[in-house]
């Protein structure tokens, strides 16, 4: 018996995983939802704006940017993400895979 480590995967892949719990499709759509949210909060925070500006900038209310801010709101719509990154100098980029 060697003491060497073998190189490679531990186990098979976590996307595999999922598929075989059937959590694949909204285990993904939850973390693309955290991964922009979070995204455009730091996009705010490193040019200083404020929710009551963003607001402003998106025409809505505070309310509803909240609602794109928050995580575990799923209700939010394409259109919205494509303003609110086009209010920060950003873009939105999707494939299908």
């Amino acid at each position: 018996m060697t003491d060497e480590i073998e190189k490679g995967h531990a186990g098979q892949a976590f996307g595999d995983f999922l598929k075989e719990q059937g959590t694949y499709e909204e285990t993904t759509e939850v973390a693309v939802k955290r991964v922009l949210a979070f995204q455009l909060a730091e996009a705010m925070k490193a040019q200083g704006i404020s929710k009551v500006e963003m607001a402003k900038r998106l025409e809505t209310s505070r309310s509803q940017l909240d609602r794109l801010l928050d995580p575990e709101h799923d209700g939010v719509t394409l259109g919205i993400l494509a303003r609110a990154a086009k209010a920060v100098g950003r873009g939105i980029r999707l494939e299908l895979t």
